[in-house]
């Protein structure tokens, strides 16, 4: 919390363009929260971020329009589309304002990243079109910003063919679906709005019952989170074992040799062996002891009292 709102501040004072935060919601997602989680516990940090600025003496309007949000685009193409409109029609009290009070801001700003862990190693080419299911829901949902994933990352590191995949996945999204003409495409859909909706009111619940025990930080020293995330993490595995949630290619529509058939990377060794070269010989020729000096001075301006970020530059450029 610290350094968040330390590079808040130094941002907002020297960097007015810059984004110093981006409140991530993908990493919740990935470890298995639902759709409403993922939007809650990522607006309720935004609201502790915005608490500890404002209580450093920062006023909203100065830092709000910097901040942005990183969010998960799953496969389940409604939903997620719902999920990224959800900030928007909250009303004065809702999870978009809150970081925006003051500020002017229609709706937060995001980037989307397609979700690593509904990639599978079996029939792994099937996750070309799920990864394309989840860049269009972002791209429908008004994500400003897109990473799409590459379809043999269950099994390592991306080959350069799956990476063309993954980006030529986005152009087709952006030059041949046509969905990128219409501000919402899907604006005014009943099951759309009928799912915003619900995500809007669950989440804005989920929020404030976090508020009422003391906020996001308290939350997470009492492991509220981290519990509800991994409830919710084991429902979504009990419901894919017993195939109450299908998997294609997993717990359902297997066949006979379903091995996978892409090639894999595998990091030359030599790689490892010339990256410990560099280390040594950057730790063999660099001042010693100016490297143990600016560790000290690091740790006790992290340990010391806050300063301003115009005071803490001019300690940075002496090192």
């Amino acid at each position: 919390m610290r350094l968040a709102t330390d590079l808040i501040a130094y941002c907002a004072e020297r960097h007015p363009r810059w984004n110093p935060i981006s409140i991530s919601g993908y990493h919740i997602r990935e470890a298995g929260s639902d759709a409403v989680q993922e939007l809650a516990f990522t607006f309720a940090d935004a609201i502790a971020y915005v608490d500890a600025a404002v209580e450093r003496g920062l006023a909203v309007d100065r830092f709000a329009p910097q901040l942005s949000f990183f969010f998960a685009a799953h496969s389940t193409l409604l939903e997620e589309v719902a999920k990224f409109r959800a900030p928007d029609g909250c009303g004065p009290t809702s999870c978009a304002s809150v970081t925006a009070q003051g500020a002017g801001i229609a709706r937060p700003r995001f980037h989307t990243q397609t979700m690593g862990s509904t990639l599978t190693a079996q029939q792994p080419k099937n996750n070309i079109v799920r990864t394309a299911i989840e860049a269009l829901a972002a791209v429908l949902g008004g994500t400003q910003s897109l990473h799409t994933n590459a379809y043999d990352e269950a099994l390592g590191l991306p080959t350069e063919e799956s990476v063309r995949i993954a980006l030529r996945t986005q152009q087709i999204i952006a030059e041949e679906s046509g969905v990128a003409e219409t501000i919402d495409p899907l604006g005014g859909a009943h099951a759309i709005e009928a799912l915003t909706a619900d995500i809007e009111q669950r989440a804005l619940a989920e929020i404030a019952k976090i508020d009422s025990e003391g906020g996001a930080l308290a939350g997470i020293e009492r492991g509220y989170q981290q519990r509800a995330i991994e409830d919710s993490a084991y429902k979504q595995q009990r419901a894919i074992e017993s195939k109450e949630k299908v998997i294609v290619g997993v717990n359902a529509y297997r066949a006979e040799g379903d091995q996978p058939d892409v090639p894999i990377t595998h990091v030359d060794q030599a790689v490892l062996e010339r990256q410990r070269e560099r280390l040594s010989e950057l730790r063999r020729r660099r001042d010693a002891g100016r490297a143990t000096n600016a560790r000290t001075e690091l740790v006790a301006g992290a340990r010391g009292r806050r300063t301003s970020s115009r005071s803490s530059l001019r300690r940075w450029k002496r090192m």
